[in-house]
């Protein structure tokens, strides 16, 4: 008897899918042009969406290029944010933030709203992802 042969699993196309530089002005901007599409404003994945772009600010450094895609929006369901950059190798850590410390909760917030996340490595990227319920 032959292993299984893997089957891909279908993607669907993003709703949404945007190249940018991560820069601190992108965050409102792209929340905002996110307010903009036919689904509408979603919390939810406008925390994910912060989060995610501000921890490529912090952790690989301003003006990194990264792409971001919001799926399942307009078909109701699970909404699935992710953001992707060049870097496989800085992988996104969930640290428990004391009550001074000004920074640390970004993924703590993510973790909290979203149904589940994680991280898929390519071999010159990385995709940090999250699926909301529906908003």
């Amino acid at each position: 008897m032959q292993d299984p042969v893997p089957v891909p699993v279908p993607v669907p196309a993003p709703d949404f899918e945007l190249d940018l530089l991560a820069v601190p002005k992108a965050v409102p901007e792209l929340r905002r042009t996110l307010s903009e599409h036919p689904y509408g404003p979603h919390p939810d994945v406008h925390l994910c969406v912060s989060e995610l772009l501000s921890n490529v600010i912090r952790h690989l450094g301003e003006g990194t290029p990264v792409t971001v895609r919001v799926t399942g929006a307009q078909g109701g369901g699970r909404v699935r944010v992710a953001v992707t950059d060049p870097d496989p190798r800085a992988w996104p850590l969930l640290r428990h933030a004391g009550g001074d410390d000004e920074t640390g909760r970004g993924l703590a917030l993510l973790d909290a709203v979203s149904l589940r996340w994680g991280v898929e490595q390519g071999p010159d990227s990385k995709t940090v992802w999250c699926e909301l319920g529906e908003g």
